[in-house]
């Protein structure tokens, strides 16, 4: 990921906390049949310098082939983002030098998988993501109200993986290049939109 100096966000626990919160993060691999991503719900254990991301995918799905041969994972979680417009910099009217452009937050994760298929700890995985998902529903569904035959038969249909994160990037893109006039005046628009994306971005640029 580029990394201007201005935008790198080196804090670990904010990065962590985006992983998190991310409901869906985009994992992407190379192998033999080249370029592969999937869209996949994670789940962040914390132990260690940066921690482990465990997640699982379909076993029809041939990426999984690329984890178990070795090949390097990115996985990709992106937060808020929202269209900063000339419009917003107060400098625009005093010399007109000013472009679109787009704020944002991103983490790439990198980092070699352990797959796996055994029953009990795919048990356990899923387990796990249904129990933190479900936790914001009014009656939560757990995998054991499923019949115990359907579930063998789903989980033969997966594949899990464990993978510790090796190295980890943060991208901050908050209007920290501009004055302080033209930071908050792009606050002030973001926070004046009906797109709830841009008042997350204006709720971001005030911490």
């Amino acid at each position: 990921m580029y990394l201007p100096t201005a935008f790198h966000d080196t804090d670990i626990e904010r990065l962590q906390q985006q992983m998190a919160a991310t409901r869906l993060a985009i994992i992407v691999t190379h192998g033999d049949q080249g370029l592969l991503a999937s869209h996949v719900p994670l789940l962040l254990d914390r132990e260690g310098e940066f921690g482990t991301l465990r997640g699982h995918l379909a076993r029809a799905n041939p990426q999984w082939r690329d984890l178990a041969n070795g090949s390097q994972a990115m996985v990709i979680f992106a937060g808020a983002d929202a269209y900063v417009s000339p419009g917003f910099y107060p400098s625009k009217a005093e010399h007109g030098k000013a472009v679109p452009t787009w704020n944002f937050l991103a983490v790439h994760a990198y980092g070699h998988a352990d797959v796996f298929s055994d029953p009990e700890r795919l048990h356990a995985l899923v387990s796990s993501l249904t129990d933190h998902h479900e936790a914001r529903q009014a009656q939560p569904w757990t995998v054991e109200d499923a019949p115990a035959d359907y579930l063998e038969s789903m989980l033969k249909a997966i594949v899990g993986f464990a993978l510790p994160i090796q190295r980890l990037e943060g991208k901050r893109k908050l209007s920290q290049n501009r004055s302080a006039e033209d930071i908050a005046g792009v606050q002030r628009g973001l926070a004046s939109s009906s797109d709830p994306l841009d008042n997350a971005v204006a709720q971001l640029m005030t911490q």
